[in-house]
């Protein structure tokens, strides 16, 4: 069909752009006429706004309605582009689809359009272009409609807003954040002004917080305080957010679930802006609550994250702000923590050894060194500690402090432990069978409290010692203070099989625990380690002055631990005047750099039977 002036001529010889059919020049009996006459009284009395549009788009017949709606005598919007009246070409997707009807390549056009109607009041339409087909077919006209939907279209939005925001405390909720979070990262980049390219991508910034001490008032006031609680802390949230977003048109802020929040910036100018935010709201809730009759003093803990929108997603940035507000409270809680990436990197490094720390076992990836315990009075090696290492692929060779605790939490150290204790027995048996003519050496192996909790230690050792031939009072088993003392049941039932096998028991770090003395006689304990802190206050060198404390306390503990049979090892000896006073206060022997660090097996089989040089 043709888009001229003249348009195709119909078949009833009317013309698109025409006014109605001339009634009066019709055969009125002709078959039909009165229908039509009925249709178009139907027509212009009909409440529905409509009028009849030609291929080009002009409007030929409008209804009363229509007219009504626009306030316009309805003879005056004949020949009017009917795009324009109801804002059809305000878009370029529906102006397309538009002319597609109009071309008849399209079945129908519906879209939503804001109008204003001739009262002055701004009403929600939904516009209808459909084509108009003669009896024999061939659209000459469209139909367009145009139905009031604002009572609806209000609905629907009252249910969204429902859906999206927060009963309690009336912010958005969590799924209208993700929504907006969402939106602001796929925000296309703006061009510059100058030269039409693309301007640098904008920054993002969240502060992630939680209500210290809002799980107290829950508990004893009751969930309804909690709630007006929540609307009060929210009340504040909107008043920083909105002091501090006045320049960038308003930061989101939202509750998302129990006592969180977020507030979301946008258009973020650095981290110093998200700082100062994070401040104000900490300073804003730290002031007291008047709630309900109860005046209430919470704080918060606030993990801050800012950075480039184009480097990030909404599930990165999440799980930086998880991260970091973690860190808040691991910190001491009612503080702000920003995200660091290398504290991050760390934790990451983490999670990457826990992950792999029972197969890196079972592919044998650890080894062990050994350090010398030597005797203090004649400076010959008695023993040595076993100390692991792991040999990881990708990180290098790891120190016990990186991954130990690690295993201890997940209960790797059972496994660990095990593999440990069976290679130090061997290797001692291993010394003890090239140096027959020489003293055995003990061998000392660290015991985690978890391996007496989750392990039948006694029959390990038990088995072990018999598999590798090591005689038990060779070995040697290390806790710590605080694993060892007021543990009563399982591990010390354990600590009493193992002494009565006849192996030493030894409690590392001696000093820094519960210190606990009169419960000490009761354990079958052999051998104390007094912790390094105390042999470091015995330091004359390098101008540093020695600690009489240290001293008074150290030689306190080594006359008890004598009067209860028990021997001293001193740890951490570095220098020959420490080694001297320890000696002289009595200690039986001593583990440190003076001596050696911890070395491979071949090195301690150079020190076996090996007397220190006179003078």
């Amino acid at each position: 069909m043709s888009g001229t002036d003249e348009g195709p001529t119909s078949r009833a010889g009317t013309t698109p752009g025409a006014g109605p059919p001339d009634v009066t020049q019709r055969d009125q009996s002709r078959p039909g006429f009165a229908e039509l006459r009925d249709y178009r009284a139907a027509f212009a009395a009909a409440a529905l706004p409509m009028a009849v549009v030609d291929l080009r788009g002009q409007v030929v017949t409008p209804n009363d309605a229509l007219g009504g709606l626009l306030g316009a005598d309805p003879a005056s919007l004949t020949g009017r582009p009917a795009a324009d009246l109801v804002g059809l070409s305000s878009d370029g997707p529906t102006w397309r689809a538009y002319n597609e009807v109009l071309r008849g390549t399209r079945p129908r056009l519906r879209c939503t359009r804001r109008l204003k109607h001739a009262d002055g009041r701004l009403l929600w339409a939904e516009v209808t272009v459909v084509p108009m087909g003669d009896p024999e077919g061939g659209a000459e006209r469209v139909l367009l409609s145009v139905a009031d939907v604002s009572d609806r279209r209000e609905l629907r939005e009252r249910l969204r807003h429902l859906r999206m925001h927060d009963p309690v405390t009336r912010l958005p909720n969590r799924t209208l954040f993700f929504e907006r979070l969402a939106g602001a990262l796929e925000a296309p980049e703006s061009p510059s002004a100058q030269d039409g390219s693309s301007a640098p991508p904008g920054r993002i910034g969240l502060c992630y917080l939680d209500i210290d001490g809002f799980k107290a008032v829950n508990d004893t006031l009751g969930h309804r305080t909690g709630d007006r609680l929540l609307a009060a802390v929210a009340g504040r949230l909107t008043d920083c957010a909105e002091a501090d977003g006045h320049r960038t048109g308003g930061h989101l802020v939202a509750r998302l679930g129990g006592d969180e929040f977020a507030i979301l910036v946008e258009d973020s100018s650095g981290t110093h802006q998200l700082t100062e935010l994070a401040r104000a709201v900490l300073a804003a809730l730290q002031q007291p609550f008047d709630v309900a009759g109860h005046r209430l003093s919470v704080s918060a803990s606030i993990g801050v994250v800012e950075r480039s929108s184009a480097d990030t997603s909404a599930t990165a940035l999440m799980q930086a702000a998880d991260t970091t507000l973690y860190w808040a409270k691991a910190d001491g809680r009612a503080r702000w923590t920003l995200f660091d990436p290398e504290r991050n990197a760390h934790r990451m490094t983490r999670q990457a050894l826990s992950s792999t720390l029972l197969p890196a076992v079972e592919r044998g990836e650890f080894t062990l060194e050994y350090q010398p315990l030597v005797g203090m009075a004649d400076g010959i090696v008695r023993g040595v500690e076993a100390l692991v290492r792991w040999n990881h692929p990708r990180f290098g060779l790891l120190a016990p402090s990186r991954f130990v605790p690690i295993a201890e939490e997940d209960g790797t150290i059972v496994q660990l432990g095990r593999w440990v204790l069976r290679s130090a027995c061997l290797q001692a048996r291993r010394w003890q069978l090239e140096h027959p003519e020489d003293p055995a050496l003990f061998i000392s192996v660290n015991v985690a409290v978890r391996q007496l909790w989750d392990s039948d230690l006694a029959a390990d050792v038990a088995e072990i010692l018999a598999e590798t031939g090591l005689e038990p009072g060779l070995l040697q088993l290390e806790l710590t203070e605080s694993a060892v003392m007021g543990s009563p049941g399982r591990p010390l039932r354990v600590l009493q099989a193992l002494s009565e096998m006849g192996i030493r028991i030894a409690i590392d770090d001696f000093g820094t625990g519960y210190s606990n003395l009169a419960y000490l006689s009761r354990l079958p304990v052999s051998v104390l380690k007094l912790d390094g802190s105390f042999v470091r206050g015995f330091r004359y060198e390098d101008g540093a002055h020695p600690s009489p404390a240290d001293e008074t306390i150290v030689e306190a503990m080594v006359q008890l631990a004598h009067r209860l049979g028990l021997t001293v090892t001193a740890e951490c000896v570095e220098t020959s005047g420490q080694a001297e006073r320890l000696r002289r206060i009595g200690c039986d022997t001593g583990q440190g750099w003076l001596y050696s660090r911890a070395v491979a097996p071949e090195r301690i089989a150079e020190l076996i039977g090996a007397r220190p040089p006179e003078g």
